[in-house]
């Protein structure tokens, strides 16, 4: 991972600097796109991915997952998610993955990972995975958000992270091509929330449920007073 970089001082989005960068040339599986200041840094649901410029880490990585079945895209969030909690934890304890793949410490809001991929036939041919990680900066305009300095009380060198956060994702990224972890055990472990009652916001209105986990298809697994619901990235909220 990253043997190939990219490093730009200034873009929109990584994930899309990488995406054209692809149309024009052919590039090998690893390669990264790092920047210290997105202009239009996306995140799941539509939303912006904003960050300080030169204080935080934004990269998006090219993967080729051709061995995998396109019902299986799920375990490329799976296994982003658990490479960059290996990168957090390695300086915070405690941290968690809540459902998709937001990093969080305590209720706040570290990392984001926004997952682009292809499919060919009935199998995946390509992933951009983009991961913007909250390292230096201190002063969020929202509450839920934290960082790296913020937790430890001490700024952290983004060159040692981008290196570990790299490390982590090629040895999940392999474990999971040679079949040698179970994502999915390791994800539910590390999952917030899981079998504990809380309030979530459905379509239907605000529901107490339970989470359970995850299903093959990303699903979140909830149990209720009614039994267990399953949701989709756009159909539940997390209240309290």
């Amino acid at each position: 991972m990253g043997q190939k970089l990219v490093s730009v001082p200034e873009c929109h989005s990584t994930n899309t600097l990488l995406a054209e960068l692809l149309q024009r040339h052919e590039l090998p599986e690893g390669t990264a796109v790092v920047t210290p200041h997105q202009t239009a840094g996306r995140g799941q649901r539509g939303n912006t991915w904003t960050s300080q410029p030169g204080k935080n880490l934004t990269v998006s990585f090219l993967l080729f997952p051709t061995f995998a079945e396109a019902a299986r895209a799920f375990e490329i969030t799976q296994m982003a998610s658990l490479a960059v909690l290996d990168t957090v934890s390695a300086y915070v304890p405690g941290a968690r993955v809540k459902w998709p793949n937001d990093i969080l410490v305590g209720a706040r809001k570290m990392a984001g990972i926004l997952i682009e991929n292809q499919v060919q036939g009935a199998f995946l041919s390509q992933a951009i995975v983009g991961i913007g990680l909250n390292v230096n900066q201190t002063d969020f305009a929202l509450p839920t958000a934290t960082s790296l300095a913020r937790e430890i009380n001490q700024a952290v060198a983004l060159q040692t992270l981008w290196e570990e956060l790299a490390a982590n994702l090629e040895r999940r990224y392999i474990g999971w091509r040679e079949r040698k972890s179970r994502l999915d055990q390791a994800y539910l472990a590390q999952l917030y929330w899981r079998g504990e009652w809380h309030t979530f916001q459905t379509r239907e209105g605000k529901m107490e449920g339970m989470i359970e986990g995850v299903d093959s298809h990303g699903r979140l697994c909830v149990r209720t007073a009614q039994g267990v619901r399953f949701f989709s990235l756009q159909e539940i909220q997390y209240l309290a």
